[in-house]
């Protein structure tokens, strides 16, 4: 939101008061607490009928300082994230030093305040500014009724869930060096760069070709090596260099603000930190990196047609992990009610027990949402279970299931509710659930707990993520739980998977679909997918055969569509070249990925163990380069894949290449870096390069996702020419871990390992080297 006409006025119908200086500075245990008046208090009368803030700052955790600004402090704080790292009593240290100055230390952060001087807080890192809040950054700000500020309610407004409007919002600066670049924000569909932005934190079911976001995360990361959480489970607004060009805004509505400093100093050490903070992914299962296959959403399916899919692909040697039914496995207007449209599915215990039988998982749609026509309803507004309006009644509308209400999960006993259908469904045979929606949450309504709509809104989803995937840990245990999530807030990250939304099925879409997910990683989230081929429309064969090259070199894979069907076969018509079929292409990038399964589980142990997502922004991996602070057509699968999906129909990829050795996967090339390459790739292929030092673990099965990684692993050298060692784990399913000691000289490598299992060892291209008694050996 814009509140200023220009850098010297304000907007027509805006009043601002800003902290103007620091009065005194009083410290309390680990805790600083500022008084900063809006005037320069120069006499005694000064301080009459002036407004002042009330700053405390402390460190909830190591390298994270925090800063609170209040108005009024009799106001209730605005609802904020479960920041399940914080110590109880807070860490750091308060220094007041000779020169009037004092300082709060937390590891490498330090924040520092200097009395009687002007408003302003400094924040450094091992000596070096990271950013600062200076004049006319922290502000409070009060509207007229006619107020001309840029951007208004945000949201659906059609649905009635726009954010609301307010009289006061609190805003705070922090300033942008040159050349800084800001990232984050949650799932973003724009550029990956968030300079020049307006973004407006505020969950919407708007799809991926709008400003609007499915997963809004008020964290946004800078390339100097820090991040900002702003503590606010409301609306906040981002001016990223767009209203004060040279300052980051960010402004809530109320009387109060709340953010935290993140240190790093690299990118990948601010998220381990901020995870830290917010939560890290839980570890998911390695059967769900396999390959997703659903009914889609409105197109006509039976168990005929679930069982023709199946053997289709298994005919077709297209190794299926999961099979999904998408809404219609419940009756229509019946969303949700929980059970099976005996119309189609007459014995659903019998075809769950077969789905297993041919080791497939199985997925279901659910939603947080009760149609008027489920027997739920009643027995849920009987019991107080459902939202309800301010006079007592249900709150109920017609927009997307006729006459539905929303479960109140601020209600234990509703929680418990609802969790309970889901146990039926998982002794059922049902193994996960696609928690679809969770954005559409109305403001004109009364929780159990009391709490305000405003900030309920975009925190409603964890509420509904957190009942299902609970109940998914109870009955599977940890590790074998996962969701397939589209809404999601700070904190969400615990709650793994999270899909991209409704994209259209078209090339730009794809892109802006990877935008999303480029954003959403540098948001904390270290699992992500989307539906393969774009949901809405249907896409033709070109952007069908790019996007599965897209989506299968990914954490998780699903084939998905609105209105048809998403089996490969009915993209080709016979008329494809040896190996550009559907059908080939499908199969060849998911073999490749089964046989990755080694590498991409341990990506995924480690986005559990330190917040590093498994896809990864080429900022993470490569953050003083430059030009790979920009990139957003290309990212590294883990450390050490670069992958750059053609989102062109005549296959043509441009991509750049950061300084050191490259192999290209397909032909054993090796290219040095630093440069922009060009490529035309046709539809079995796409950019695929193996950096320079990698030790690649190879699977030997392509049949699923799940097998022993230890039994026939070969690991792949790609030398750089420098000696040096490197440690190499692989752990399998069953969590049996093997550790590997690589040695590599100008002339060779050897290999060493702990595990009795036989593993061997080659170049890219070459003949595998058997190991003998823990040892192999490579000359180059």
């Amino acid at each position: 939101m814009k509140f200023t006409d220009g850098f010297w006025q304000l907007r027509p119908g805006v009043d601002a008061l800003y902290a103007r200086e620091i009065y005194d500075v009083d410290v309390a245990g680990r805790e600083i607490v500022l008084t900063a008046p809006t005037v320069p208090i120069t006499s005694r009368g000064a301080t009459l009928n002036r407004p002042t803030f009330t700053v405390t700052l402390w460190s909830p955790s190591v390298g994270v300082i925090g800063v609170r600004a209040e108005h009024f402090q009799g106001r209730p704080r605005p609802m904020g994230f479960d920041l399940v790292g914080a110590a109880p009593d807070g860490v750091g240290t308060v220094e007041t030093l000779e020169d009037g100055t004092t300082r709060l230390v937390s590891g490498d952060l330090v924040a520092t305040v200097r009395e009687k001087g002007p408003w302003g807080i400094e924040f450094t890192s091992n000596g070096r500014v990271l950013t600062a809040s200076g004049l006319k950054s922290l502000g409070y700000m009060t509207l007229a009724p006619d107020a001309q500020v840029d951007g208004g309610p945000v949201g659906n407004a059609r649905a009635a869930t726009s954010a609301p409007s307010s009289r006061t919002y609190i805003h705070e600066q922090l300033d942008l060096s040159v050349g800084e670049t800001i990232y984050g924000l949650g799932e973003r569909f724009g550029p990956v760069v968030k300079n020049g932005q307006t973004v407006d934190i505020w969950n919407a079911d708007g799809g991926t070709s709008s400003e609007q976001a499915y997963k809004n995360v008020p964290f946004h990361l800078s390339s100097r090596g820090y991040g900002v959480l702003v503590n606010d489970a409301g609306a906040v607004s981002y001016e990223v260099g767009s209203e004060a060009v040279e300052r980051v805004q960010f402004s809530v509505p109320g009387e109060s603000i709340e953010y935290f400093i993140v240190d790093g100093p690299t990118p990948k050490d601010v998220l381990t930190r901020y995870t830290e903070l917010t939560g890290r992914p839980a570890e998911v299962p390695a059967w769900s990196f396999g390959l997703w296959l659903t009914t889609s959403f409105t197109t006509d399916y039976d168990e005929a047609t679930v069982n023709e899919f199946i053997d289709g692909m298994m005919e077709r040697d297209l190794p299926l992990g999961v099979f999904h039914f998408d809404c219609f496995w419940m009756r229509e207007f019946n969303w949700c009610d929980f059970e099976w449209d005996p119309r189609v599915f007459p014995d659903p215990d019998g075809m769950l027990a077969r789905l297993h039988e041919r080791d497939l998982r199985v997925c279901v749609w659910i939603n947080p949402y009760i149609a008027q026509r489920s027997p739920l309803f009643r027995e849920g507004a009987d019991a107080g279970y459902l939202v309800k309006r301010p006079d007592g009644s249900v709150w109920q509308w017609d927009l997307w299931q006729a006459g539905m209400a929303l479960v109140d999960f601020t209600n234990p006993e509703a929680t418990a509710w609802y969790q309970g259908k889901l146990r039926a469904l998982l002794d059922q045979g049902v193994d996960c659930f696609k928690t679809d929606f969770g954005e559409r949450i109305p403001l004109e309504v009364d929780y159990f707990d009391g709490s305000a709509p405003d900030r309920m809104h975009n925190m409603y989803t964890q509420l509904y993520n957190k009942a299902v995937f609970d109940v998914l840990e109870e009955q599977r245990g940890k590790g074998d739980a996962v969701l397939f999530a589209r809404s999601a807030t700070a904190g969400g990250q615990q709650l793994p998977v999270h899909w991209g939304g409704d994209s259209t099925s078209t090339y730009s879409s794809m892109a802006e679909t990877l935008r999303g997910g480029l954003s959403l990683s540098l948001s904390g989230f270290g699992f992500w997918s989307h539906d393969i081929g774009g949901f809405e429309g249907t896409p033709d064969a070109g952007v069908f055969k790019r996007w599965v090259a897209f989506g299968l070199l990914g954490s998780h894979s699903r084939l998905h569509g609105s209105n048809s069907y998403r089996v490969p076969w009915v993209f080709d018509d016979g008329s494809e070249a040896e190996g550009q079929s559907a059908v080939e292409v499908t199969r060849k990038f998911l073999k490749l990925k089964l046989q990755l399964m080694p590498y991409l589980y341990a990506a995924g142990r480690e986005a559990s163990a330190t917040g590093i997502p498994v896809m990864r922004p080429m900022l993470l991996e490569f953050p003083e380069d430059q030009t790979a602070r920009q990139l957003d057509r290309q990212y590294m699968l883990g450390a050490d894949v670069l992958v750059a999906p053609v989102f062109d129909a005549a296959g043509e990829v441009e991509f750049y290449l950061p300084a050191g050795i490259w192999t290209n996967h397909w032909t054993g090339e090796r290219v040095e870096g630093g440069r922009w390459l060009r490529e035309t790739h046709g539809f079995d292929s796409l950019p695929l390069y193996i950096r320079g030092g990698a030790v690649l673990p190879w699977g030997a099965r392509t049949d699923k996702a799940d097998y022993d990684y230890l039994d026939g692993l070969v690991l792949e050298l790609h030398p750089d020419g420098r000696d040096g060692s490197r440690t190499l784990e692989v752990t399998t399913p069953d969590g049996r871990v093997a550790t590997f000691e690589v040695e590599t000289s100008a002339s060779g490598a050897v290999v060493s390992s702990d595990s009795p299992a036989a593993f061997s060892v080659r170049l890219p291209g070459g003949d595998p080297v058997a190991a003998s008694s823990g040892k192999a050996g490579l000359e180059w």
